[in-house]
């Protein structure tokens, strides 16, 4: 039997959620061991997040993510990325972590992967995400993903307790909030530190004026600027 050419991999959307809170005058983020056995990136910690499902274009959002960030997730994307993007990361977010996303409110009809979520009383909330990066997985990877980053302040957004992860599923063990200049410490992914430098060098949960792009081909490393001009090479 011929084995597949991992180069042929079909390329998922994702979404992953940059949680943050301010503590002692520092900034903290949510990170997340990935298990031993994972296909993807195993023992790394990463930040909570995962693939786009079918159903998460369907879902109704109580406020969907802000228009500027809506402009910019639908850049080179099918109709209606956004809403699918940031429902994925509400649901990614409260799957892997159990943190709450949302607005008080009744969801009786909420699908068979929202129903965990519905049943503590909230309706997924997209207007506090903000999209701060994109990278594509490169070639040569057992899975790849065109992966959307966005940030959260979790002390103003997150509903209840943000120490509490009793309702996480086992898919990241370890949850902890760790101090940003703290958290090179951990063994990350080598765009996970890419993301955290961004991330660190603004003292804001906002999104940036342009979106970093990253991108990786078996020749170079490009660094495009969504809302920018032509790509940087590095």
């Amino acid at each position: 039997m011929s084995q597949t050419d991992p180069k042929a991999l079909p390329i998922r959307d994702a979404a992953t959620v940059i949680a943050l809170r301010r503590r002692a005058g520092q900034r903290e983020v949510l990170m997340g061991q990935r298990g031993a056995g994972a296909v993807f990136m195993p023992m790394k910690f990463v930040f909570p997040g995962g693939a786009v499902d079918p159903g998460d274009a369907e879902v109704a959002l109580a406020a969907p993510i802000s228009a500027p960030c809506a402009a910019r997730l639908d850049l080179d994307a099918p109709e209606g990325a956004s809403r699918a993007l940031a429902a994925a990361a509400i649901r990614e977010l409260w799957e892997e972590t159990g943190l709450v996303l949302g607005r008080p409110g009744t969801w009786p009809d909420a699908p068979t992967d929202w129903q965990g979520f519905a049943a503590t009383g909230h309706l997924p909330d997209a207007s506090a995400l903000r999209f701060v990066f994109r990278a594509v997985t490169p070639p040569g990877r057992p899975r790849r993903f065109d992966a959307r980053f966005f940030t959260l302040d979790a002390d103003q957004a997150i509903a209840g307790d943000l120490e509490d992860f009793s309702a996480a599923s086992d898919e990241l063990s370890h949850l902890q909030w760790i101090p940003l200049p703290e958290v090179r410490r951990f063994d990350l992914p080598f765009i996970t530190e890419v993301v955290l430098a961004e991330v660190a060098a603004r003292d804001s949960a906002e999104a940036p004026e342009t979106v970093p792009y990253f991108t990786q081909d078996d020749e170079a490393q490009l660094f495009h600027r969504l809302g920018g001009t032509s790509p940087l090479t590095f």
